[in-house]
């Protein structure tokens, strides 16, 4: 009798492990297997990666809306990453059946379930231009923001020519990519409490194009009712130039690229269909006109009607705002300080050298180049003015060169991220009914995603925020050791994680902070004192102004780089609604023109 109990008790003590390192939750589309990570100071992180939220795109189904998943019998394997979209320069594997997620919690799956132990909700939308990167965790691991009890979830969405592609009829009425996360979405409104996870408690967030996204899920009547709260960084939808009802001759381009005839849609699209995933995803930079420029190729679209197509974009995002027509939902959205202006340290560090041939291009073609680098209208006499207004601005009608470079990657920065944050900011606060608070990130680590040859840093690039949020594996995870790294990850993980829960970064008094006072027992309270001592306010149209996130947090009036918005107001000003086709009437040539 005790070696038959002794049996027992090793046979239960085994199965308790392999829950604890392979854990099992049981939703209704069927069973789920992930595993164990660790946060930073060593949490359990129960993760399900890979988990299909669509059905295969492919087929048939490609360049279409996705379908909801079906469910599966056999115990899904949810233990590895799932394959990312088909991109090019990747060393992930790939396949066209991408539409995958990742699902982060606390919480094991022997935990309750009930509504008091639900949780926020992050779901992360990821960076690349709409052309590459995904939600592997080696990318974007979650080991700093579940040092926070949240439940992350990280997105995988069609990317290029297979996530974009636009002809502005039924053949591709675009945003294809767009409705794979709010496929997403509706997964996690479905499934997530099984996870810990609270449906009535979601947060968006997105970088660069996933901020984008976010930004346009705030207008999209297909995203109503599917989260709380927003966070777009360094992104927004609002460009200079209004958002094209197609990219006809992209398609064209990409068609050509592929040996397809292009006498019409029907010819492209049948030839597309018959081409692999691997070899549209690999064309993308092909599909740019000047040394990857615009770095922005496949955009999002103001789609047609279409009898049984749910639109995703049914107008301009300015004029959705304006009109009122956007979700009520709180909104944290900011910038970093240099965001795209490493882009000059390959040609100054050759002019250094004696090789000024990048700077002398843009010298002697300043009027082509300018259009394409800039994203505005090529040809005519506003394009003309655009570029001199541009080169007196920023350069005082100097040559361009290594001693004024950096205003080369201002430039940059405004263009594809400032700017349209900036007038993102201005309507949300006019126009939305909820909450703006806008910051401008200038806390500048050892690491950074941009550096001179000599191992010193530009500034604070382009992404290189997310180094506080994420466990990103090509750079060393942050310790308490690093006095000032740490403290920025934990301002930061905690503005996010505040923001998540209250829909305020730095909630009032009186209120919890993410992490300490309550049941998740994160012992972040010097943390939060820290952020105590600053009274986030958000932002107005009377009275705008963010916060500066740096060595020290404080309040500052006005908008970032105010001077140069205002200089940039003056050259592209918002059409008035309904009017961006015949305020910028070359807008779709511009937008579609890849020849």
């Amino acid at each position: 009798m005790k070696v038959f109990c002794l049996v027992l008790c090793i046979a239960a003590a085994a199965l308790a492990a392999d829950s604890q390192s392979n854990p099992e939750v049981q939703i209704q589309l069927g069973k789920i297997r992930g595993s164990v990570l660790q946060s930073r100071s060593g949490k359990p992180i129960y993760a399900y990666r890979g988990i299909r939220y669509a059905q295969p795109p492919t087929g048939q189904n490609r360049f279409k809306a996705p379908l909801p998943v079906e469910s599966w019998s056999e115990t899904l394997d949810a233990t590895n990453d799932g394959p990312a979209c088909p991109q090019p320069f990747s060393n992930q594997t790939e396949s066209e059946d991408c539409l995958r997620l990742n699902i982060y919690t606390r919480h094991s799956p022997s935990d309750s379930q009930s509504e008091s132990n639900q949780h926020d909700v992050i779901v992360f939308f990821h960076p690349g231009n709409y052309w590459s990167s995904s939600a592997a965790s080696q990318e974007f691991g979650p080991q700093y923001l579940l040092e926070k009890n949240v439940v992350l979830v990280t997105v995988n969405n069609r990317l290029g020519t297979l996530g974009f592609v636009s002809t502005g009829d039924a053949y591709a009425p675009g945003n294809a990519g767009l409705k794979d996360q709010v496929q997403a979405l509706r997964f996690v409104q479905k499934y997530i409490a099984q996870f810990n996870g609270n449906p009535n408690s979601v947060t968006i967030m997105g970088y660069g194009a996933g901020a984008m996204s976010v930004s346009l899920h705030l207008v999209s009547p297909m995203s109503n009712g599917l989260f709380h709260r927003a966070i777009a960084m360094s992104g927004a939808a609002t460009l200079q130039n209004p958002l094209p009802h197609s990219q006809e001759n992209l398609a064209h381009k990409q068609a050509e690229l592929l040996g397809c005839k292009t006498d019409s849609h029907q010819a492209i699209f049948d030839c597309l269909l018959s081409k692999s995933a691997e070899q549209l995803g690999d064309s993308a930079p092909q599909l740019a006109e000047r040394q990857g420029d615009p770095s922005l190729i496949w955009t999002p679209v103001v789609e047609p009607e279409i009898s049984g197509v749910e639109r995703f974009l049914p107008a301009q995002p300015a004029d959705l705002i304006r009109e009122r027509k956007i979700n009520a939902v709180p909104l944290l959205i900011g910038i970093n300080k240099d965001e795209h202006g490493p882009v000059v340290i390959n040609a100054t560090e050759q002019s250094q050298q004696g090789n000024n041939s990048i700077f002398d291009d843009y010298n002697t073609n300043w009027s082509k180049i300018a259009p394409i680098s800039f994203y505005y209208e090529r040809n005519g006499s506003r394009s003309t003015r655009i570029s001199k207004e541009l080169q007196s601005n920023y350069f005082n009608n100097q040559p361009i060169s290594s001693s004024n470079a950096r205003q080369l990657g201002n430039i940059y920065s405004d263009v594809w991220v400032n700017f349209p944050v900036y007038r993102y900011v201005k309507l949300a606060a006019e126009y939305s009914s909820q909450s703006v608070y806008y910051y401008h990130f200038t806390s500048e680590g050892r690491y950074s995603f941009a550096k001179w040859s000599n191992g010193s840093n530009y500034g604070v690039a382009h992404q290189d925020d997310l180094l506080y949020l994420f466990n990103i594996s090509s750079y060393p995870q942050i310790t308490p050791s690093e006095s000032k790294e740490f403290k920025t990850l934990q301002r930061y993980t905690a503005l996010i994680a505040n923001f998540a829960r209250t829909g305020q970064p730095i909630p009032q008094s009186g209120q919890n902070y993410a992490g300490s006072h309550d049941n998740n027992q994160d012992n972040d309270s010097d943390n939060n004192a820290d952020l105590s001592s600053v009274n986030f306010q958000p932002s107005t149209a009377a009275e705008p102004r963010y916060l500066e996130i740096g060595e020290n947090l404080q309040m500052k009036s006005g908008y970032i780089n105010a001077e140069r918005m205002n200089k940039l107001e003056e050259l592209f000003p918002l059409p008035a609604i309904g009017q961006s086709d015949n305020q910028y009437p070359n807008n779709q040539q511009f937008y579609t023109h890849r020849g």
